[in-house]
């Protein structure tokens, strides 16, 4: 697994809209935000050419001249990090016009969004051998002060902390105020489950993203994940996925295909974050039952309701990295090695 260099306090940051570009508040707000905290600290900040445009359905621009652009800014050898500024709804289109393998033969270096960013974060490690960062879009960065998990994200991206811990807090529905840059709605305490785990560290290669996106890259020719559990099967594989549209046979279906397409074959356990539909319950299957009756009998640890997804904050994971998941005392832990 190759490994970019990280943020050391200047060069040059390039911001992509391989999905929704910032046309509207309280996107364009944070971004002017971010923007200017990022120049602050001695970043050169350039935008993509669609990064506030809004040109096609569910993302900013054509599907070729995203993935022209993303592969630009990847490849752009004065470039210290790539940040997507947003998530969307079809960025899977842009995958085919996106060159892996010119990425996979350059320097590496971080990119770093979530959700529809999967698209990328995901098929980085499995097609091009390049760590990702599953971590916030660009914007989140213009809150002061930041929420816990993008604060640990600045912290990640420059080196300086590489270990995260659950946070006692997450945020249901967002206050109802005109501020675009008003803090999180923390009203519910973090209490998490698991199955199958019986404590200690789990530990393996750490793969995954937005399930509903894991899901639409399932059976296309961009579809990589045997060969990645075989090349890495020495290390087995730690899955973390969360869900942001599906409901919960939503879920148990994705898993169920996921599962049968061998792509949990190697897997020592999983993550699963907060999902947006946390509550809901469809014929007597809640997310739990979910989870539990797709991937359960696998055997191998599984911890819920973890800090990763739609509902914040959200720790940053290292796509790529090897793993070291802990449930103890009620907190949950997650150690990256850059091996």
């Amino acid at each position: 697994m190759r490994y970019p260099e990280f943020l050391t306090g200047s060069g040059k940051i390039r911001l992509v809209a391989p999905s929704y570009g910032c046309t509207f508040e309280p996107y364009v707000t944070r971004l002017e935000s971010a923007e200017k905290k990022f120049r602050g600290m001695g970043y050169e900040i350039v935008e993509a050419p669609h990064v506030r445009l809004c040109e096609d359905f569910g993302r900013s621009g054509a599907e070729d001249t995203l993935g022209r652009e993303l592969t630009e800014a990847l490849l752009d050898e004065s470039a210290a990090a790539v940040m997507s500024v947003g998530g969307g709804e079809t960025m899977c289109e842009i995958v085919p016009h996106i060159d892996f393998k010119a990425i996979g033969n350059a320097a590496p270096k971080w990119y770093m969004g979530f959700s529809d960013n999967t698209n990328y974060t995901f098929l980085s490690a499995t097609l091009a051998d390049t760590a990702a960062i599953y971590g916030p879009c660009f914007g989140s960065f213009g809150f002061t002060p930041p929420d816990e998990g993008t604060a640990d994200a600045l912290e990640l991206i420059h080196g300086r902390k590489l270990a995260f811990s659950g946070y006692p807090m997450w945020e249901r529905c967002g206050l109802e105020t005109e501020d675009p840059l008003a803090p999180l709605n923390l009203t519910e305490r973090t209490v998490y489950s698991s199955l199958n785990y019986t404590g200690g560290k789990i530990r393996g290669r750490l793969l995954g993203g937005c399930g509903d996106i894991l899901f639409t890259l399932l059976g296309t020719r961009f579809d990589r994940v045997r060969e990645f559990n075989e090349r890495y099967k020495d290390d087995g594989t730690l899955w973390f996925i969360e869900f942001c549209d599906h409901h919960p046979m939503d879920v148990r279906r994705a898993l169920w295909a996921m599962r049968e397409a061998g792509w949990f074959d190697t897997a020592k356990g999983f993550i699963i974050g907060r999902p947006v539909h946390i509550d809901e319950n469809q014929q007597g299957l809640d997310m739990h039952t979910a989870v539990e009756g797709a991937i359960g009998r696998l055997g191998v640890p599984i911890i819920l309701d973890a800090d990763l997804g739609h509902l914040p904050p959200a720790m940053p994971i290292i796509t790529g990295a090897v793993g070291e998941a802990e449930l103890s005392g009620g907190a949950f832990t997650l150690r990256h090695t850059l091996i």
